[in-house]
C-alpha cells in the first residue's frame, strides 16, 4: 500500500504536490478559517409543478479547496443536482461565479423531484474529494394542480321527466385531497363522492365526480357547473355543461280547419298545423291525404320561444269537392328522428240543393227525399191537431 502511494505522488504534478502539502500546513487550507460556515436556511419548501424551486446556500469566504455541490438523498442513493463540471439543463446558479453564493434554481419542477436536498462543500484529498460540511437538508414537496375540468352528458338527448347522468373529471393533482360541487343556475345539486385514483406512478391522482339531474322542458337554458377546490389553486375550477345539449322536447301537434265547418262544392279549404313547445329547433313536417303524401303545403322557419322553445305553422289549401267529401289531411311531424307525431283534419262538403226546369228544387239523394217527407208529414200532423181541438 506504501508503494503504491508513492508511485501516485511520483505522477503527480509539482503544483498538485504543493497544493496537497499547504492542506496539511498549518494556517492553509482547511485549518485557515476554522470558523468555516455553510448555510443552508430552508427546512421545508412546497413548489408547485412547472414553477421554478429556489433552494438556498452560502458559505463563508474562507475554507479548504473543493467544490460545492447540490446532492438530492443522503447515503448510497444520493444523486447530484448541482456540479460545477456540468448539470442537468433545468438547474443553473443564482449568482455565476460567486465564492459563497451556492443558492441554485430548478426550473420545470416536476413531481419526481420531491425529496431532501443538501449543500454540501468538499475538500480535495489526494485521491479526490471528501465530504467537509453539508446543510441541514431541505425538504421539497411539489404539489400539482389540478388539470383543465371535463364535464360530459348522455350520449343521446333524454325528454323531460328522465334522469340523466353528468360526470366531471380532473387529473394530475397532488396531494390527494380534492373538494368537488355541483351546481345547477348556481344552486348546489346533491351528488355522491368523487372517485379518486392514484396514477401508476403513485405521484399524482385523478378525480371523477357523477351527478343525477332530472330534466324538465325548462331547462333548455339552464346551466349545470362542476366547482372543484385544491390546496394549489387561488380560485376554484368551474366548467359548465348547458343541459339543453341533453334535452329533446317533443312539440304538441294541431290541426285547424278555415272556414270551420262544412262548406259548398268548389270553395276552398285551409288546414293549418300548429307545431309548438319543442327543442331542439329543427323538425320535417308533411301533408298526407288519407294516407297519401301531398306535394303542397307552405312551413314557416321555427320561432324561438321566450322560454328557449320552437314553435311553427304549416298550411295546406284545398277545394272541396263531392269526392273529397270526409277526406282526412294529416299533419305529420318528426322530430330528432323520433316517432313522427301527427294531428288530422276531415274535410266537411255540404250537400248542394239542384233545381229544377221550372224553378223546383231536385234534391240530389234519397235521404233528402225521406227528410222532406217527413217534416212534411211532421206539419200535417200538428194542423190535424189544432184542427180537432178548436172546431166543435
Amino acid at each position: 500500500m506504501a508503494i503504491s502511494t508513492t508511485r501516485a505522488l511520483q505522477a503527480m504534478p509539482l503544483t498538485c504536490l504543493v497544493l496537497l502539502l499547504l492542506q496539511n500546513v498549518p494556517g492553509v487550507g482547511a485549518q485557515k478559517d476554522p470558523d468555516f460556515k455553510l448555510q443552508q436556511p430552508q427546512g421545508r419548501v412546497v413548489v408547485i409543478k412547472g414553477e421554478i424551486l429556489t433552494l438556498n446556500c452560502t458559505v463563508s469566504a474562507l475554507g479548504p479547496i473543493g467544490p460545492v455541490k447540490w446532492m438530492k438523498g443522503w447515503g448510497s442513493s444520493n444523486q447530484t443536482i448541482y456540479d460545477h463540471k456540468g448539470s442537468s439543463p433545468r438547474v443553473m446558479r443564482a449568482i455565476n461565479g460567486s465564492d459563497t453564493d451556492f443558492t441554485i434554481h430548478i426550473r420545470d419542477v416536476r413531481l419526481e423531484d420531491a425529496g431532501t436536498y443538501y449543500c454540501v462543500k468538499f475538500r480535495k484529498v489526494i485521491l479526490g474529494d471528501e465530504l467537509f460540511k453539508s446543510g441541514g437538508g431541505t425538504e421539497v414537496l411539489v404539489h400539482a394542480r389540478p388539470s383543465e375540468l371535463a364535464v360530459s352528458g348522455p350520449s343521446r338527448r333524454a325528454e323531460p321527466g328522465q334522469s340523466v347522468s353528468f360526470t366531471c373529471s380532473a387529473s394530475g393533482f397532488f396531494p390527494r385531497d380534492i373538494q368537488v360541487q355541483w351546481l345547477k343556475n348556481n344552486v348546489p345539486v346533491q351528488a355522491v363522492l368523487p372517485h379518486i385514483t392514484s396514477e401508476q406512478s403513485h405521484s399524482s391522482y385523478n378525480m371523477s365526480s357523477t351527478v343525477q339531474v332530472t330534466l324538465t322542458k325548462d331547462d333548455v337554458r339552464s346551466q349545470l357547473t362542476c366547482q372543484v377546490q385544491h390546496s394549489t389553486l387561488a380560485a376554484p375550477l368551474r366548467r359548465t355543461y348547458a343541459l339543453g345539449q341533453a334535452l329533446r322536447v317533443p312539440p304538441s301537434v294541431s290541426v285547424v280547419a278555415a272556414p270551420p265547418g262544412a262548406v259548398e262544392v268548389n270553395k276552398t279549404v285551409t288546414f293549418s298545423c300548429r307545431v309548438q313547445g319543442f327543442y331542439p329547433g329543427a323538425v320535417n313536417v308533411t301533408w298526407l291525404e288519407n294516407g297519401m303524401g301531398l306535394n303542397t303545403g307552405s312551413t314557416t322557419q321555427p320561432a324561438e320561444t321566450p322560454q328557449g322553445l320552437f314553435e311553427l305553422s304549416s298550411t295546406v289549401t284545398v277545394q272541396a269537392a263531392e269526392e273529397k267529401r270526409g277526406s282526412n289531411f294529416t299533419c305529420r311531424v318528426v322530430h330528432e328522428d323520433q316517432e313522427p307525431v301527427s294531428s288530422t283534419g276531415t274535410m266537411q262538403v255540404a250537400v248542394a240543393a239542384q233545381w229544377g226546369p221550372e224553378g223546383d228544387i231536385l234534391l240530389s239523394s234519397p235521404g233528402l227525399w225521406l227528410g222532406l217527407l217527413l217534416d212534411k208529414a211532421l206539419l200535417a200532423l200538428v194542423l190535424f191537431f189544432l184542427f180537432k181541438r178548436f172546431l166543435p
